[in-house]
């Protein structure tokens, strides 16, 4: 298992920005297995102005667009620890997000929950990888999801 990484290096990872990275840090990683990360939701996130106003809910979509970055995050540092030297992959790297199956929901996330997102590697072939995606509050499963994506550069 590896440190934590801060905003920075998910920045230096991911290429989403404002208001669409959904993922705040990465609490822990095994390149190749899993990685676990954090996204705080607070009542200033864009989407509450209108989903919905009487009572604010996290839109599932944007739940598994968390999944998928995290997703994004464990191919990332599975890469850099395959590569010489533990580089990180640059700003030409974009990982796709290419599917989604099984996606359930099970209880809403609102302002003030903190979003733990699990995943795991499934499988991966050469520039496509599958991951099994879970997203928990307070230890209570709220949404899981298979995540496919492939890594380009562009």
């Amino acid at each position: 298992m590896s440190q934590i990484i801060d905003i920075r290096g998910v920045l230096d990872r991911l290429p989403h920005r404002y208001p669409f990275l959904l993922v705040d840090r990465v609490l822990e990683y095994t390149p190749g297995q899993r990685v676990v990360t954090l996204k705080n939701v607070t009542i200033n996130e864009p989407f509450f102005q209108g989903h919905f106003p009487n009572y604010p809910v996290m839109p599932g979509v944007l739940i598994i667009e968390a999944m998928a970055q995290t997703a994004a995050l464990l191919a990332a540092v599975t890469s850099e620890a395959e590569m010489a030297g533990g580089a990180t992959a640059g700003d030409n790297t974009v990982y796709f997000l290419t599917g989604v199956d099984n996606a359930r929901f099970k209880r809403p996330v609102v302002p003030g929950d903190s979003l733990r997102i699990t995943a795991q590697l499934a499988k991966h072939k050469l520039s496509l990888w599958t991951f099994a995606a879970t997203a928990e509050v307070d230890g209570k499963l709220v949404s899981s999801a298979d995540i496919m994506c492939t890594v380009r550069d562009v």
